[in-house]
């Protein structure tokens, strides 16, 4: 009968801290060792591949998927072109997550089809989690472990080991500015730097799509930047396809492409400047109390608007024409007009006639 290797507890050579083992030769062994019993056949790497340049990086066609009587995902549809940075913008419960664990095999699609680089998620699994890095938004660092340690025992997961590993970690660190870091626990690193590192883990194994579910969720401002700063040089320096889920406006700002998502489909997607362009050059905001009145005459101007709970969009070219005389008109039922250019927010109103943060599903998608 197969039985894992045990190696006796050893004195860390890098930090020197009992009770944990030189990486590489016991903890992280017997990870691959039980791999390598369970999943004789399941062993790839994303260079081992066949892959063709000439195909989107991820496509999911009429993708619907239920919790009981709830749709997390209602038909969508979505393809990502290879090597952009894609960012999947919705609020809380629009289809995300589900969307997240279909793609990385972790629950099975139901209704619909998903491809990553060609590769079926449903009939090619193995090679399909072969492309993929993955880092989650709940964290994955064993934090009594260096970012070394951490990076190491993620290489067992892959069969990575020897002078190739070696190679990696330098590669990783060195694109992540953790090269001073690696002997640091990781529950000493600001939370920047734990992303820094949950970001080697994910790259390690040199996947061909990178999962960033919700990355920069805790982090600072600063931090924020910093990490965006990381996920660019990665696609420059390696090519890799990013796909991000997020619920910040300002964060879906910095990708080449976007698709927005509400109620588990897509309502809109292209280059955020694109979208915004598509409101024309300026919205309104318009205050009143008489809401019903100001509508009236809008429509009875021929002006397209929307109604909010507490306010009047208006988003056309030259919106700012419409100010004189609906002040003159209706001036004792204006509160305040404001005049201003379309934000990604306004072009979620305009495609589900509500505001972002106002729809919250039962089920966590």
């Amino acid at each position: 009968m197969w039985q894992p290797r045990v190696h006796a507890p050893v004195t860390n050579a890098t930090s020197g801290r009992e009770g944990h083992s030189a990486v590489g030769e016991t903890t992280c062994d017997v990870i691959a060792d039980h791999l390598a019993h369970y999943f004789p056949q399941q062993t790839y790497r994303s260079n081992e591949v066949t892959l063709s340049t000439t195909l989107p990086a991820l496509v999911a066609s009429s993708i619907r998927y239920r919790y009981d009587a709830s749709h997390a995902l209602d038909g969508l549809d979505l393809s990502v072109a290879s090597g952009d940075i894609f960012a999947l913008l919705g609020p809380n419960g629009s289809g995300k997550t589900t969307l997240f664990r279909l793609i990385s095999t972790l629950a099975m699609i139901q209704e619909g089809e998903i491809s990553v680089f060609g590769h079926s998620v449903r009939k090619q699994r193995a090679a399909v989690r072969s492309l993929l890095g993955v880092v989650f938004q709940n964290p994955s660092l064993d934090p009594k472990l260096t970012v070394e340690e951490n990076i190491r025992c993620q290489a067992a997961l892959y069969g990575i080991s020897g002078q190739d590993l070696r190679k990696r970690i330098q590669a990783v660190s060195e694109q992540l500015g953790l090269e001073e870091r690696l002997a640091t626990p990781t529950e000493k690193l600001s939370g920047g730097l734990k992303r820094r590192a949950e970001l080697a883990k994910g790259i390690l194994h040199q996947p061909k799509l990178l999962l960033l579910d919700e990355p920069s969720t805790g982090l600072d401002p600063a931090s924020r930047l910093d990490l965006w700063h990381a996920i660019q040089q990665l696609r420059t320096e390696s090519g890799v396809t990013v796909l991000l889920t997020t619920h910040l406006l300002e964060e879906a700002d910095k990708a080449d492409r976007i698709a927005i998502l509400d109620r588990g489909a897509v309502v809109a997607e292209g280059p955020p400047a694109e979208l915004r362009a598509s409101l024309g050059n300026q919205v309104l905001s318009i205050r009143s109390t008489n809401m019903n009145a100001v509508i009236a005459w809008l429509e009875e101007h021929s002006v397209p608007c929307q109604k909010l709970s507490d306010q009047i969009l208006v988003s056309i070219p030259n919106a700012m024409d419409i100010v004189a005389p609906l002040s003159k008109q209706m001036g004792d039922l204006i509160q305040s007009i404001t005049l201003g250019q379309p934000s990604l927010e306004d072009v979620f109103i305009a495609k589900t006639g509500h505001r972002f943060w106002k729809y919250d599903a039962s089920v966590s998608a």
